[in-house]
């Protein structure tokens, strides 16, 4: 019959655990001096080696030739421990066996004498999940054992243990196991079974499995179904990952404000069977090392990567700033406990995607810094702070004119014609027509002048007489084009995008009303009226 790998590579000596040195040293070191505790407390996460460790310890305390604090796993002793056939070591499920009535059952054993060994071991697995009751009954027995018993206890939680059962116990704390030394177990195992798996697969399966030697290799074993040549197309494609490159789109999205891309990924996403869940947390996993490489000059270990990722990461790092990774992670980070409570796991996402690409959306603490941070962002490049802090990249096409468009007073003042090439006749249109290509215009001018982009960034355009009347409510428009570069950006962008000069004039419109409650204008106006107090003063 098929045996699990992580059961079949079960280390049998102290010296095969890997990334326990502590621990094991420790253990071989009171083996070889004989300075046995009569209890012992093994915590740390799950897959460490905890059990593992408990089985070994029970072997060696009762092999016939240990050899340097290890068992020899070839004597009578050794072997009957491992097959079952000695009934001097008991393992005991707590979960299953946590009433009174199984310590106490247990409490009237520990008196008989082992029978092929020289120790009665007991092994009491996910000790904390013993009621209070059982907790009691085992005090005195764990405090005062016959000479020869040891108890073993083992768990995943020991903040949930009595402080009398841990001032009884000697505590050994086992730690996450380092990636590289996962990897090379991964290495080993997959050359004894026949596989092969590339470097990049095996440190990708020792991220996924965050420290637990157990979950790395039911993966691998997991993969080795799949194919004999284990890759990241082959691990990505066996645990519906998504992907390091999908999530630096992703990212790229919300850096570019880019709705309809981030959506359109994340359909993609989800028609593909991904599950929304598992790709909210690998996109805090991949913002958290975003995280750590824009703080830490030096992040050694901090972040597990291949040289080709963390040079990508570096550069997103750098074009998101820290304010728009920390605000990212925060609404991801509420979207993942949303999503394992809501109705539709895509909705929460997509709803996620959206207020990630618009902070306005959000009225967190994270999102205001971020969205002051761009704020800042765009002052120091030349744009003037009266337009909206962060803008669409992409805006909507304008819709028709709505009525009220017509009937606030609107003054019209010819723009200086461009100088690139003399105006082309139009046909000359009796009503005012909406110029759908202005988004497209808008597009052109945030990567050729983002001042321009940034006051026209809420404007609308339409066609009236063969002339194209530019409607915005910002004053600094006319400003900016007064210089002269500025008019050929814009007659540039206008020609690059519809291939024909045009005629522009200018319409002020009303300004909008903003929102009382947009925490970032209520955080300007009382700037404003510091300002003026202090004026006052003065």
């Amino acid at each position: 019959m098929y045996q699990a790998l992580y059961r079949k590579w079960r280390p049998r000596t102290f010296s095969d655990v890997s990334g326990q040195e502590t621990v094991t040293t420790a253990l071989k070191n009171e083996l070889k001096t004989g300075r046995l505790s009569h209890a012992y407390l093994f915590t740390g996460c799950r897959g460490t080696g905890k059990t593992t460790c408990a089985k070994i310890l029970a072997k060696a305390v009762n092999c016939d030739h240990p050899a340097d604090g290890d068992p020899c796993n070839e004597c009578a002793v050794c072997r009957g421990i491992d097959d079952g056939s000695i009934l001097d070591v008991t393992e005991i499920d707590a979960a299953s066996n946590n009433g009174v009535d199984s310590i106490r059952d247990l409490r009237d054993e520990v008196a008989f004498t082992p029978v092929s060994g020289k120790y009665r071991v007991y092994i009491i697995d996910e000790v904390h999940m013993l009621s209070a009751g059982a907790f009691n009954a085992l005090l005195k027995t764990l405090e005062e054992p016959p000479a020869h018993v040891i108890f073993i206890l083992a768990t995943t939680e020991v903040h949930k243990l009595p402080a009398t059962i841990l001032s009884r116990c000697q505590r050994f704390d086992f730690g996450r196991i380092r990636p590289e030394d996962i990897a090379a177990r991964l290495h080993y195992v997959a050359g004894q079974e026949g596989l092969t798996v590339t470097d990049d697969a095996a440190m990708l399966l020792a991220r996924l499995a965050d420290g637990a030697l157990r979950d790395a290799l039911s993966l691998l074993d997991q993969c080795a179904s799949v194919a004999r040549h284990i890759d990241m197309d082959t691990v990505t494609a066996v645990t519906g990952m998504a992907g390091q490159d999908t999530l630096a789109q992703l990212t790229d999205c919300v850096a570019r404000q880019d709705a309809a891309g981030a959506l359109a990924l994340v359909d993609r996403l989800y028609r593909s069977s991904k599950d929304m869940e598992r790709l909210c947390a690998e996109w805090v996993t991949y913002m958290r090392n975003l995280m750590i490489l824009h703080t830490v000059a030096d992040p050694g270990e901090l972040v597990v990567a291949a040289p080709q990722e963390l040079e990508q990461m570096h550069a997103a790092a750098g074009r998101l700033g820290l304010p728009a990774i920390l605000h990212i992670m925060e609404v991801l980070q509420d979207a993942l406990h949303r999503l394992r409570g809501g109705v539709s796991r895509r909705v929460e996402m997509e709803m996620a995607v959206l207020r990630l690409c618009d902070p306005r959306l959000d009225d967190g603490t994270a999102a205001l810094l971020h969205r002051l941070d761009a704020l800042e962002a765009r002052v120091k490049a030349g744009v003037p702070a009266a337009p909206a802090a962060v803008a669409p990249a992409t805006p909507a096409a304008p819709a028709a004119p709505a009525e009220p468009m017509a009937e606030p007073a609107a003054t019209e003042s010819p723009l200086p014609e461009p100088i690139a090439e003399p105006p082309v006749e139009m046909p000359t249109e009796t009503e005012e027509q909406p110029f759908a290509p202005w988004a497209e215009v808008l597009e052109q001018l945030r990567q050729s002048c983002p001042p321009l982009y940034g006051v026209l960034c809420d404007s609308t355009a339409l066609l009236k007489d063969g002339a194209l009347v530019i409607c915005t409510e910002n004053a600094l428009f006319t400003q900016l084009l007064k210089d002269e570069g500025n008019k050929k950006l814009m007659a540039a962008a206008i020609q690059q995008v519809t291939g024909t000069t045009y005629r522009m004039k200018l319409r002020r419109t009303q300004q909008v009303q903003k929102p009382e409650n947009d925490p970032l204008a209520q955080l300007l106006a009382a700037g404003r009226v510091a300002g003026v107090a202090v004026k006052e003063n003065e």
